[in-house]
């Protein structure tokens, strides 16, 4: 039996990268899928996400362009879950990454980061939580980072942004456990993706292969990796788990 039949889960972010491989991964599992995101075409290349879900999958994808900054776009996306039978998995995974000092940071470059990797984060899982009320159940999962647990000089706003994310889904699932609605946190580490790639040029770098060194089982996550972590909050194989932080990152923290 698929672990997701009958879900319905609704993806920020899932045009590239984690999201997209968030989005199959659901959709091989039962789950129909509303892409929310700002672009369709994925960074990496290839197909959309939803003509990829449609062309490996029986399952049903609603690609929804959506600006997680904006509550209204968010209410859409929702709304489109509302066409597949209503979400029971939200998952917050939008996010942008870039180095900058402390020094350089303009209130501008604060705002944007700020209002992508958290407001996004607060206000998707409002929404959500809002419908799964009804329902008397839900999954909501929001992608952290590795960087929301241990502080680097550079990121400090980055780190800013994911180590919020961390405490507020731990404090949602405080006020939302009673309710029926589970909240947990993954933290990937460095993943092959176009943020580690371009956004922020590690993999392919001089420095990536110090950072490789330091992975004990010696390899760079894989999109795969952080979607098998996320299945399984999403399924009732974790269903006695919330308020969890859940770190993919080959053992690279190691703590």
């Amino acid at each position: 039996m698929p672990l997701l039949i009958g879900k319905v889960a609704v993806i920020t972010g899932a045009a590239s990268g984690n999201g997209r491989a968030i989005a199959l991964a659901f959709a091989k599992e039962g789950a129909d899928i509303v892409i929310a995101d700002i672009r369709d075409k994925p960074r990496e290349g290839g197909i959309s996400t939803e003509q990829l879900i449609q062309q490996e999958t029986s399952q049903k994808a609603l690609f929804v362009s959506c600006d997680v900054t904006k509550l209204s776009d968010l209410e859409t996306a929702m709304e489109a879950a509302d066409s597949l039978g209503g979400v029971d998995i939200m998952v917050n995974n939008a996010g942008i990454l870039k180095k900058q000092s402390v020094l350089e940071v303009s209130e501008e470059d604060f705002d944007l980061m700020t209002n992508v990797n958290i407001k996004s984060v607060y206000f998707g899982t409002q929404v959500a939580a809002k419908r799964m009320l009804k329902k008397g159940k839900g999954n909501i999962i929001n992608l952290s980072s590795i960087a929301g647990m241990r502080a680097t000089g550079g990121y400090a706003l980055y780190c800013t942004s994911k180590g919020a994310v961390r405490l507020m889904s731990h404090a949602l699932a405080d006020e939302l456990g009673p309710l029926g609605i589970r909240v947990n946190s993954l933290h990937p580490g460095i993943i092959n993706t176009q943020m580690n790639i371009v956004d922020d040029p590690v993999i392919g770098t001089e420095t990536g292969e110090m950072y490789l060194d330091m992975i004990p089982l010696r390899r760079w996550g894989e999109p795969e990796d952080v979607a098998k972590a996320a299945l399984y909050l999403a399924c009732d194989l974790s269903s006695y788990v919330t308020g969890s932080s859940l770190v993919i990152d080959g053992g690279y923290l190691r703590i």
